[in-house]
């Protein structure tokens, strides 16, 4: 049995009136034994945010700590357990793709999907990835760096029996604007643009999901993840994991600073 890290724990168990039915065969892992998920990382955004250091170069190449901010996050996926990883993109990211190749100078093993002449938004991109995909990954985000347990992420996802899983940290305003209401179990509302005094939690940028969440999108229909995970909410099918490491991000130039300077120590 693996234990917890005391520093990114589970939520508790799901409410049982909250736990739909679970279909028969959903589920291929089932133990702690089981390798971990592959993980899917959405890195097709402009970074507009970054002006002129992301004009020629995409955010993930972004040097940080001395080496790409991605080379970063691939290090931290391996040494958590996770070797595989599909990486979705967008801008400039035929150039990610050549520094990179098949992952097996870091021993992973690495797959790309790209968006095409049109950006599909941050699920719309999973959905066109699908044929890559087995049927549960990690989703995390191409700017963050997020050093947590994921063997305790994945366990809770798979006993919440739910068709996707959010990971939170308690925020309360200090690294971006909280968006999710949490009760120590179950995230009560979540929302990136109606925020209210309730949240003090914010979406950590960790999530696990049941393949078929995205099988149904249509193809080249623009979609965010923000929608997928309000709608799963609605339907009682998202379950909460309440981290307790701080995230990291190179979104800005205060988050690059603040991300090397974690890195370098």
């Amino acid at each position: 049995m693996v234990r917890r890290s005391e520093r990114c724990r589970p939520a508790g168990p799901p409410r049982p009136s909250a736990t739909p039915p679970q279909e028969e065969g959903t589920y291929a892992y089932e133990s702690s034994m089981n390798p971990l998920m592959p993980a899917v990382i959405l890195a097709g955004g402009m970074a507009t945010r970054l002006g002129e250091l992301t004009a020629t170069t995409p955010k993930a190449l972004i040097e940080v700590a001395g080496q790409p901010f991605l080379w970063h996050q691939l290090q931290l996926l391996k040494r958590n357990g996770i070797d595989r990883v599909v990486l979705l993109l967008g801008h400039l990211g035929e150039a990610i793709q050549e520094r990179f190749g098949d992952g097996s100078e870091l021993g992973l093993s690495l797959e790309y999907s790209f968006d095409g002449p049109v950006l599909l938004g941050t699920a719309g991109a999973i959905g066109r990835a699908l044929a890559l995909l087995p049927d549960q990954f990690f989703v995390l985000y191409g700017d963050s760096y997020l050093p947590c347990d994921y063997r305790a992420v994945q366990e809770a996802f798979l006993e919440s029996k739910r068709q996707g899983l959010m990971t939170v940290y308690r925020n309360d305003g200090k690294f971006d604007a909280s968006n999710v209401e949490f009760d120590g179990t179950d995230i009560l509302r979540y929302d990136k643009e109606a925020r209210m005094l309730a949240m003090h939690h914010i979406d950590y940028g960790l999530e696990a999901f049941q393949r078929r969440v995205f099988a149904d999108i249509p193809e080249g229909q623009r979609l965010d993840l923000a929608t997928v995970c309000q709608d799963l909410l609605s339907k009682g099918q998202l379950a909460a994991f309440e981290v307790r490491e701080r995230f990291y991000e190179i979104g800005s130039a205060a988050g690059i600073q603040d991300t090397a300077e974690f890195l370098l120590r």
